[in-house]
């Protein structure tokens, strides 16, 4: 109770403070992280959760479930259509660049072995759609850059997944090891990918018979239902949960596009709850004790991959695209560590190889870091956008209602603090499909 209690709390100063979240670098998100921690064992010890609690791997894997399931409502298959080659390039060279570049660091840097260095590597390939959803989420931001993001964060998670599993299996003897063999896992993946196709269909389908069909008021409900099913049913039948969701999330927002609009503010409040719920959590597990286990070769590793080993693969990935210089640096830039990591490394944690708690260690301190690294950037990086877009553009072509009321003579550049985002992202809208 005391960790309800505490999530109440932390909660409502969110919701209070999240106005002014939204206008600087302060962070709801860095708020639920840091309550958890001062409410566990390392600081007040009012709560006590340790890596193999439960509570952990449920909170995180409900919070990635849920997360995925929104972010591919917010997919357009007519876009994707003609702007998959970006985000093609993301997964299939950047994230494999991520991997190795962590690895060799890991290697080097802390002294593991090179299969282990490898499954870290694979665990901190994946980006997160949480907070990458900080940026994917701002209207200001150019449309074909959040597509980027918010793809490549879907996705990468159900990619990443086999070769975590295989690497568990080779770095060690591992109980039920024979369980991560390949066909099991491309069968998971299979799995995941038909339940997340199908049962939208299905469900679409049901709704359109005659004597069916949602009342307006629990509409919004029809995807719950479909969510709450589909993640039943692929822990029950060992399917890959995270492909299921991202692409059950699309193929819905495809053939209902009713079900996308009246599920879209609920569903976002269900993302976040979820979020930091998983966060405080988290949170709790972040002890003096973990980051004092992590030698300095691990610190200068958890600073490289942040800083020099995500920009480089994406930059690296995109290098002959015609995206600009600016959105370049964003996507190789906003890279953040999160859930599928968290699940991930609990993995290696359990799974009881050789190596396992070093590397859960270092996965769990590059955690914390790159959420409180980029949790705090995304507004800063959004204002870039929205300041650089006004340049060039003629006081004659000013927004409409952009003229302070109350101060005659006043431009509207001088307003911009509000009118600023209606112009520049109504424009991106309407022309970021065709720039790609």
């Amino acid at each position: 109770m005391v960790l309800i209690v505490v999530f109440g709390a932390a909660l409502l100063v969110a919701v209070l403070l999240s106005g002014l979240a939204a206008r600087s670098v302060l962070s709801t998100s860095l708020l639920f992280l840091l309550g958890g921690a001062l409410v566990g064992d390392g600081f007040l010890g009012l709560v006590h959760i340790t890596p193999d609690s439960s509570i952990v791997a449920a909170t995180a894997d409900l919070a990635l479930f849920s997360v995925l399931f929104t972010d591919g409502m917010h997919v357009s298959f007519t876009s994707l259509r003609t702007a998959w080659r970006n985000p093609v390039r993301a997964l299939g060279v950047g994230m494999p660049l991520a991997c190795a570049g962590m690895a060799v660091l890991t290697h080097l840097a802390v002294g593991l072995d090179w299969t282990t260095s490898f499954l870290v590597g694979a665990v901190l390939a994946p980006t997160d759609p949480v907070f990458a959803s900080a940026i994917v989420g701002r209207r200001e931001v150019p449309a074909r850059l959040r597509q980027l993001l918010n793809v490549e964060s879907g996705v990468n998670d159900g990619l990443a997944l086999p070769v975590v599993l295989l690497l568990i299996a080779a770095a060690g003897p591992v109980a039920g090891a024979a369980e991560a063999s390949p066909s099991r896992i491309a069968l998971e993946l299979v799995g995941g990918l038909a339940l997340g196709v199908v049962l939208p269909l299905v469900v679409s389908l049901l709704v359109r018979l005659p004597l069916l069909g949602a009342e307006p008021k629990l509409q919004p409900l029809l995807p719950v239902a479909t969510g709450v099913i589909l993640y039943a049913t692929c822990h029950l039948t060992h399917a890959n949960p995270y492909l299921a969701a991202f692409s059950a999330g699309a193929v819905l927002a495809s053939v209902s596009p009713e079900s996308k609009a009246a599920f879209a503010s609920l569903g976002e409040s269900l993302a976040e709850l979820s979020k930091f719920a998983a966060l405080l959590v988290f949170g709790a597990l972040l002890t003096p004790g973990l980051f004092s286990d992590l030698p300095a070769g691990g610190y200068v590793a958890v600073v490289l991959a942040i800083v020099l080993i995500r920009p480089a693969s994406l930059l690296l990935s995109l290098a002959g695209t015609s995206i600009d210089r600016r959105e370049k640096l964003t996507a190789a830039w906003f890279g953040p560590k999160g859930f599928a990591s968290v699940v991930y490394g609990l993995l290696v944690l359990q799974s009881g190889i050789p190596q396992g708690k070093q590397a859960y260690t270092l996965i769990a301190v590059c955690i914390a870091v790159s959420i409180v690294v980029h949790s705090s950037t995304d507004v800063p990086i959004a204002r870039m956008f929205d300041v650089e877009d006004l340049v060039g553009i003629p006081d004659d072509d000013a927004p409409a209602g952009a003229v302070d009321a109350g101060g005659a003579g006043r431009s509207w550049r001088e307003t911009a603090g509000s009118a600023r985002v209606v112009r520049p992202a109504a424009r991106r809208e309407e022309t970021g499909d065709a720039r790609t």
